[in-house]
C-alpha cells in the first residue's frame, strides 16, 4: 500500500510539475513524405511526447524538406535556429565523421544487428555531437539501401558499370559506386525525382519506404535489392533546445524518443513486402531479386579501409560495430 502511496504522489507531482511549467513548443523538419514510415515515427514521437509532459512540451512536424534538405536541418540545430529534426547517419558523417561506421557496405549481419549497434556504439558516438551542438536521442531507420535505374536490372557488380548513379552528400557514398564503376552524383534528396525523370541521373539507391513514397518507381524502370547498406535514421534535439527543458521534461523527450523509435522500428519490418507488392503492380517499374551479393560485397569492401584511413580510430569503430552481440 505504501509503494503505491507513493508511486501515485510522484505521478502527481510530475503533472503538478508539467502543469506550472510554461508550455514549450519544438519545431522538427525532415524530409520524407508524411506517409513514410519514419514520418509516421516522428508523429507518433510528437503523440508520446504531449501525452508524458501533459501537454507542456509539444512538437510541431514539418515533413517533406519543408525546412530545407538534410545538410540544412542540421546546420540549423548547430545554430540554434531549429530545434529537431530525423536525418541519414550519412549526412550526420559530415559533422560527427565518426558516424559514417553504419553507412559502410555490408557491415551489418541484419536490420537487428544494426538496431543493437546503433543503441550502443552509436548512442555512444552521438555524444560527440554534443561539442557542436547536435544531440541523439535514439534512432529510428530509413531501411535497407538498394539501386534503382532505367537502363537495366542490377545483378552483379559489373551491372553498375558506367551508370551515373545519385548519392548522399557523404564520401563513403561516393567511393562506394566509384568502386562499383559507376559515376557518384551527390544531390539533395528533394532535386532526385525531377532528375531522375530528366535523365540528369540514370538512377539512384535508397530503402523501399523513399522509392515507393517519394515515387520515384515513377520515373524508373528497375530496382534491384542490392541491400549494399542499412540506413539509420538519429532523432535530433539542438543541445540549445535540450537546455530549455525541465530534467523531467528531458526524460520524458528522451523515452518518448525511444519508444517511437521502437515502434517505427516494427512498422518498417510490418510494410517491406508490402512496397515491393506495390512496385510490381505500378506497371512502371519491377523490383528484382537475385542480386550477387556475395559479389557486390566483395566489391565494396575498400570503402571500409577508405573509412579507416579517414577518420581516427577508424579501424577500431568498424571492429566494435562488427564484432556487436
Amino acid at each position: 500500500m505504501f509503494r503505491v502511496l507513493c508511486s501515485a504522489f510522484t505521478a502527481l507531482l510530475l503533472t503538478v510539475s508539467f502543469a506550472f511549467a510554461a508550455p514549450v513548443t519544438f519545431r522538427l523538419g525532415h524530409i520524407a513524405e508524411p506517409q513514410h514510415p519514419y514520418g509516421q515515427g516522428a508523429e507518433k514521437m510528437a503523440e508520446l511526447v504531449k501525452a508524458k509532459t501533459n501537454g507542456a512540451v509539444q512538437i510541431q512536424v514539418f515533413p517533406s524538406s519543408q525546412l530545407g534538405g538534410q545538410r540544412d536541418l542540421i546546420e540549423s540545430l548547430t545554430l540554434g535556429n531549429l530545434d529537431m529534426t530525423l536525418t541519414s547517419t550519412a549526412v550526420l558523417g559530415n559533422f560527427i565523421p565518426e558516424m559514417s561506421v553504419f553507412d559502410l557496405p555490408f557491415i551489418f549481419r541484419d536490420v537487428y544487428h544494426a538496431y543493437k549497434a546503433l543503441d550502443t556504439v552509436g548512442m555512444e558516438l552521438g555524444k560527440l555531437g554534443e561539442a557542436k551542438g547536435l544531440k541523439v536521442l535514439a534512432f529510428m531507420e530509413n531501411g535497407v539501401r538498394h539501386m534503382t535505374n532505367n537502363r537495366q536490372p542490377i545483378r552483379k557488380p559489373e551491372d553498375v558499370r558506367g551508370l551515373k548513379i545519385r548519392v548522399m552528400e557523404q564520401p563513403v557514398y561516393i567511393e562506394m559506386i566509384k568502386a562499383l564503376g559507376g559515376s557518384p552524383t551527390p544531390m539533395a534528396f528533394g532535386e532526385i525525382y525531377t532528375a531522375l525523370q530528366k535523365g540528369v541521373i540514370d538512377g539512384e539507391e535508397n530503402p523501399l519506404p523513399q522509392i515507393w513514397t517519394a515515387r520515384f518507381f515513377e520515373v524508373q524502370k528497375y530496382v534491384s535489392l542490392t541491400a549494399h547498406t542499412y540506413s539509420p535514421e538519429p532523432i535530433l534535439i539542438a543541445v540549445s533546445s535540450w537546455n530549455k527543458l525541465s530534467p523531467d521534461q528531458q526524460k520524458a523527450l528522451r523515452e518518448a524518443a525511444e519508444e517511437a523509435s521502437a515502434w517505427q522500428r516494427d512498422l518498417c519490418r510490418e510494410l517491406e513486402a508490402d512496397y515491393i507488392k506495390k512496385i510490381n503492380a505500378s506497371g512502371t517499374c519491377t523490383v528484382n531479386d537475385g542480386v550477387d551479393l556475395e559479389a557486390f560485397a566483395k566489391a565494396t569492401r575498400g570503402t571500409w579501409k577508405f573509412f579507416a584511413d579517414k577518420v581516427k580510430g577508424g579501424q577500431e569503430l568498424i571492429d566494435k560495430v562488427v564484432n556487436t552481440k
